[in-house]
């Protein structure tokens, strides 16, 4: 099986055929070539997870409440997904994408930034904090991913995984999200970040994974486009609700 069909098979049976992979985000190059993507995605199963919604402005992607009144507990689901600082393009599945920044922005590296966040504490869950930056700082584009998850034998404590891989070829991205699948408690996202298959446009992509989500369990998707030389950005979207 070639890189090609590796991507295509984890597209089928982690996100097409599975009912809750969580949120989800992905960091690689359009299958034409001539940009980067940076995928995320959010997904739901009680009423208040359910009651987002993805709203953009430039760089930015937030997500925000469906309906305002109807919001229990916003605290783990309304924060930044994605945020832009000096050619440093950040995706995260919460408020750790403005930590993430507000450390870049005073010289730490993502993994300085990082170490004063923890797993969510959603316990039994302890949904894990994923985190991607596409970095355009030095000789060539670098990308950063992190997976904060619950140290399996004391969930009070926080195991912190970092990958910098080599960047993909036209096609394919890296990606991680939250969960395995369904379950009680949900269980946490294991092994290295999936490759996965990027289409040629941010158009494309997003008809790809939205298709593949669980229509019960799916809300939002966003695909952001970057230009090769991180020089400009621009965010399409879909919401359910």
């Amino acid at each position: 099986m070639n890189i090609e069909e590796t991507a295509s098979a984890n597209l089928q049976s982690h996100i097409a055929s599975n009912p809750y992979p969580g949120r989800g985000l992905i960091i690689g190059k359009s299958a034409s070539g001539d940009a980067w993507q940076q995928v995320y995605w959010i997904m739901g199963r009680s009423p208040n997870s359910r009651n987002r919604q993805f709203s953009k402005e430039g760089g930015v992607l937030k997500t925000e409440p469906f309906d305002v009144s109807k919001v229990e507990d916003p605290s783990l689901i309304i924060y930044e997904a994605m945020l832009e600082l000096d050619g440093k393009f950040l995706v995260s599945n919460g408020d750790q994408t403005r930590t993430l920044y507000e450390g870049l922005a005073t010289g730490k590296s993502m993994k300085e930034s990082l170490a004063t966040r923890d797993r969510e504490p959603d316990a039994p869950n302890y949904t894990p904090r994923i985190t991607g930056m596409l970095d355009f700082g030095g000789e060539t584009p670098e990308i950063g991913l992190s997976i904060l998850k619950a140290n399996k034998i004391d969930p009070q404590f926080s195991d912190r995984h970092y990958y910098f891989p080599y960047a993909p070829a036209s096609g394919l991205g890296y990606g991680l999200t939250t969960y395995m699948g369904d379950g009680n408690p949900l269980p946490t996202f294991t092994g290295d970040p999936l490759v996965l298959p990027l289409a040629a446009t941010a158009e494309e992509t997003l008809d790809t994974y939205w298709s593949a989500l669980d229509a019960d369990n799916k809300i939002s998707l966003a695909v952001k486009t970057i230009a090769l030389d991180g020089s400009s950005s621009n965010i399409v979207m879909r919401n359910k609700y």
